[in-house]
């Protein structure tokens, strides 16, 4: 681990530019079928519903399976994730970008997800990301999220799927007071691992999975 804090290097590009590189590899480790932690929001929304799916990556699993029953649009900055996605989840729309940079009106979905892709933002934005959030969705809308139960200041590891990526995150205290100052109330928190295959040998992980509601 290396601390991120060269002025001089642009870390959301070498988000983007890491994941254009690794987009084979990272697909063939992750899990192929969506777990039971998704029914957490889709028991709740009826056929149809739209939803947003932010860091959607090649679109499996979450991206596809959403994409069975719902509208669903997905916005990765990796160009290359998102051609995979488009293939992965013909049914979904797609967008390349910044998530921070995209935008939508207000009341445009009835839920949104973010699995393991909001410790790719520098922290510094997370609270805006989901103000952001909130403000997209209708009134009662959901979204489900990983987080993380440590704070860490951001930093980078040189051997991510043969890439260099980037890291900053909160706490998850200080996550549950920034989705509550947002306006959020919080439906049920769960627990989830890395989302990779079991050959692919990942070190365990644990992350905060949290249901939250407009």
């Amino acid at each position: 681990m290396k601390p991120a804090n060269d002025p001089n290097i642009d870390y959301k590009g070498l988000v983007q530019r890491g994941y254009d590189r690794c987009v084979v590899a990272y697909h063939e480790a992750r899990n192929n079928e969506a777990g039971p932690e998704l029914d957490l929001l889709t028991r709740r929304l009826k056929d149809g519903a739209t939803v947003l799916d932010i860091g959607c990556g090649t679109g499996v699993p979450y991206t596809r399976a959403l994409a069975q029953r719902f509208t669903v649009t997905g916005v990765d900055s990796s160009i290359e994730m998102i051609k995979e996605a488009r293939v992965n989840a013909p049914n979904g729309s797609f967008i390349h970008g910044d998530i921070m940079s995209v935008d939508f009106p207000p009341s445009s979905f009835d839920g949104a997800v973010a699995f393991y892709s909001v410790f790719h933002l520098p922290r510094e934005e997370h609270p805006e990301l989901f103000r952001r959030i909130y403000d997209w969705l209708k009134p009662g809308g959901y979204l489900l999220c990983t987080l993380t139960r440590s704070s860490e200041e951001a930093y980078t590891e040189d051997h991510f799927f043969g890439v260099t990526m980037y890291w900053s995150n909160y706490g998850f205290e200080e996550y549950k007071e920034i989705l509550t100052r947002v306006g959020f109330n919080f439906s049920e928190t769960s627990v989830i691992g890395h989302g990779y295959t079991e050959a692919h040998l990942a070190p365990r992980e644990d992350h905060p999975l949290v249901l939250a509601q407009k």
